[in-house]
C-alpha cells in the first residue's frame, strides 16, 4: 500500500504563501486519485482540493478557490498544494489523501503538516 509523508507546513503572516508536498513511497502515486485535506482545532476535517491520477482534473472547496492549487509529479511520486493570500482562518493541520481506483473514499492518509497563519 502506498505510504504518504507531507511536508511544508509551518508559521506564515496573513497574505503570505507556502507550498505543502506529499512524497509518496512503496507505491506509484500515478495509481491513486489525491487530494489534500485539513482539520482546524475543534472541527471536523474538510476536504480542501483534488485531483485525478492524470492531473488533469482539479477540484477545489469554496474557501480556497482561486487561492490554493493542487498539482501531481508523478515522476516524482509527489502531489504539491500551492497556498497563496492565506489566511488565518487556514490554519489547521494539512493531511494527504490517496484514494484507490475502486475505492468509495479517500483510503490512505499521512500524518499531517502544521500550517499556521498568523494575523
Amino acid at each position: 500500500q502506498v505510504q504518504l509523508a507531507e511536508s511544508g507546513g509551518g508559521l506564515v503572516q496573513a497574505g503570505g504563501s507556502l507550498r505543502l508536498s506529499c512524497a509518496a513511497s512503496e507505491r506509484p502515486v500515478s495509481s491513486y486519485r489525491m487530494a489534500w485535506f485539513r482539520q482546524a482545532p475543534g472541527k471536523e476535517r474538510e476536504f480542501v482540493a483534488g485531483i485525478n491520477r492524470s492531473g488533469d482534473s482539479l477540484n477545489y472547496a469554496d474557501p480556497v478557490k482561486g487561492r490554493f492549487t493542487i498539482s501531481r509529479d508523478n515522476a516524482k511520486n509527489t502531489v504539491y498544494l500551492s497556498m497563496n493570500s492565506l489566511k488565518p482562518e487556514d490554519t489547521a493541520v494539512y493531511y494527504c489523501a490517496a484514494r484507490s481506483a475502486f475505492a468509495s473514499t479517500y483510503n490512505y492518509w499521512g500524518q499531517g503538516t502544521q500550517v499556521t497563519v498568523s494575523s
